[in-house]
């Protein structure tokens, strides 16, 4: 008898799509999906990290890759239970390839297939030496020729980067080139991470000293050494600073500090790259295959140009050089910039006694930290999660299924609720000057990061100063020019300061490419970040999945890695993946590589 639950339902689906996968019938395979259904795939059946939307995308994808991928197995996992809600039933996959093998999550509504997450997770003869494979450390037995541990690092280190060369050189040492690294590490690839700090967890020290993880600790693990129970919710700059040396350490990374990179050409003939580096003053040549770019999302600084900044006799800073506000005690401080470091850094000058006025040229979007975590976080990352069996790589892939496409059709209704919630706030603020928005979509914080990286501020205080006036507020308006002594604002107002600090974001990552390769290597990658939503700030057209991140680009050998804590674990994993195939000379038949967009 046919099982017409919603769970027999699901797992019929599953059956008639494996079926569908083994035969390599691309037809049947977009056959099974709603007409505007949706297929993410993270290096499992494209080698890219990519989103076919709608069927006959996903029947072109399918056609093109299920003879190069040849799928073996995709089943409902046993070991998981089968959710329905709201006319939508749902799912964990495992599944299985020619080259590896995954984790999938599914969701059907009207007996189709809604959307379909794939991941690779392992590569087959190449898994990680975790758990039943771990190594054993210690040799028993005798060997009058045995290294210690300490003298094989120490063997290694002297070696790799000279006599021997790494696979992959990764330019920058914050988060994401420490999770890449650590993830390389496990699956046995010699790899080089540099940066030009004295000390891992540096690019958080040297930041202001009210900086602190605005994301709380459940959202933020590193790979595979989660904080421990105790960590706090928020983690100060110098605590994340000194766990991320730390780790650098236990997870044995070749980590070179105080070490920046001049200049870098890839030889196509060769396939390699030609990096000349600095370290502690000397030159060293270095010719890894790989080449990843993990200078941050936050690394290159954006100061705009303004007439008269030539002339100005006080201090100006990018909110990245500031260096906190025990200097200023009673100076006049002029923030420009209206997002999470200006107003953490207007806070901090505020209780240390400087006069200080924020310059919000154009609308935030403002959250309440505690609203955040129970209305938009709470579900997934938060101690009330963990209790109900929502891991963090659970908490990962739940969040990753959901198709950007359609992400704002679910982030829509919980920033409805913070609006309600928190009206009196938001009515405060609007009362000050403060200009608010939500997204050009209403859709709130995550897109708006996702989309642009910029534009928000999780709110744990400043606004309250906002509101009360103590953080002076000028709204609305540009900035004319600079006097000797001052800011002049394009209504006239003119805002004497000792201080500008300049809270105005960022620059797309291939900036760094064009700095260390040529311009002509940041134009054929085309600019990082975004979705080409086609809103404020992240221009068409839709691509669907961040540009340029975590994936192959039309340069040969280059890649970008970077973004929070949450994508430096998540996405390493991925990335981590394609090059070790790489490394071990496996076919990597990639699909749906994009053309570069909005140069610059």
């Amino acid at each position: 008898m046919l099982d017409s639950t919603p769970q027999g339902a699901l797992a019929a689906l599953v059956a008639d799509l494996e079926r569908a996968l083994i035969a390599q019938n691309a037809q049947a395979v977009s056959e099974l999906f709603l007409e505007t259904g949706f297929w993410r795939d993270l290096a499992a059946f494209t080698w890219n990290l990519k989103t076919s939307e709608g069927r006959a995308e996903i029947g072109a994808m399918a056609a093109a890759q299920l003879p190069k991928i040849v799928p073996s197995a995709l089943m409902l996992d046993p070991a998981e239970e089968v959710g329905h809600a709201d006319g939508v039933t749902e799912g964990w996959l495992v599944l299985e390839t020619k080259a590896g093998r995954g984790i999938g999550y599914i969701r059907m509504k009207e007996g189709k297939i809604w959307t379909l997450l794939t991941t690779l997770h392992e590569l087959k003869g190449h898994e990680e030496p975790r758990k039943l494979r771990r190594p054993m450390g210690a040799e028993h037995g005798h060997d009058p020729q045995r290294k210690t541990w300490k003298e094989k690092r120490t063997e290694e280190a002297e070696r790799l980067g000279y006599t021997d060369q790494p696979y992959v050189l990764v330019i920058g040492g914050g988060q994401g080139g420490i999770a890449l690294s650590a993830r390389l590490r496990q699956l046995g690839v010699p790899t080089i991470v540099v940066d030009k700090h004295p000390r891992p967890g540096d690019q958080w020290r040297n930041r202001y000293k009210s900086l602190c993880l605005h994301d709380p600790v459940w959202y933020d693990h590193l790979p595979y050494l989660p904080f421990p129970d105790n960590w706090p919710v928020f983690a100060p700059k110098d605590k994340v600073g000194d766990w991320l040396e730390m780790y650098t350490k236990v997870m044995e990374l070749n980590y070179w500090s105080s070490t920046s990179a001049k200049s870098a050409t890839y030889d196509e003939a060769k396939g390699e790259w030609t990096v000349v580096l600095d370290r502690d003053g000397q030159d060293v040549v270095m010719h890894p295959k790989q080449l990843v770019l993990a200078t941050g999302m936050s690394g290159k600084a954006f100061v705009p140009s303004f007439k008269g900044q030539d002339i100005f006799q006080g201090e100006q800073q990018h909110s990245s050089q500031h260096p906190g506000p025990d200097a200023y005690r009673g100076k006049k401080v002029v923030v420009i910039g209206a997002n999470n470091s200006a107003h953490d850094i207007c806070a901090a000058l505020w209780e240390h006694g400087a006069d200080v006025t924020m310059v919000q040229r154009s609308s935030t979007h403002i959250v309440k930290s505690d609203s955040l975590m129970d209305l938009a976080l709470g579900g997934l990352y938060s101690e009330q999660a963990v209790a109900n069996g929502i891991t963090t790589d659970k908490a990962d892939m739940i969040f990753a299924s959901i198709p950007y496409k359609i992400m704002a059709d679910f982030h829509v209704p919980v920033y409805d609720q913070i609006k309600e919630r928190d009206k009196d706030f938001y009515a405060a603020l609007e009362k000050a000057g403060f200009m608010l928005d939500f997204g050009d979509d209403e859709s709130g914080l995550f897109m708006k990061y996702l989309r642009r990286g910029s534009g928000y501020y999780i709110d744990v205080g400043a606004c309250d100063l906002v509101i009360d006036g103590s953080i002076k507020l000028q709204s609305g308006k540009g900035i004319s020019h600079f006097t000797a002594r001052s800011v002049v604002l394009d209504d006239g107002t003119d805002l004497p300061a000792d201080l500008v600090v300049y809270a105005t974001g960022y620059g797309s990552m291939n900036g760094w490419a064009a700095d260390l390769i040529s311009q002509d290597v940041a134009d054929k990658v085309g600019k990082c970040w975004g979705l080409g939503s086609d809103t404020t700030k992240d221009p068409g057209p839709w691509e669907g999945e961040e540009r340029n991140m975590w994936k192959p680009t039309m340069q040969e050998g280059l890649w970008f890695h970077g973004g929070n804590l949450h994508q430096s674990r998540h996405y390493s994993r991925y990335l981590s993946l394609q090059l070790k195939a790489r490394y071990e000379g496996l076919e990597t038949p990639v699909w749906g590589l994009e053309p570069p967009h909005h140069l610059s």
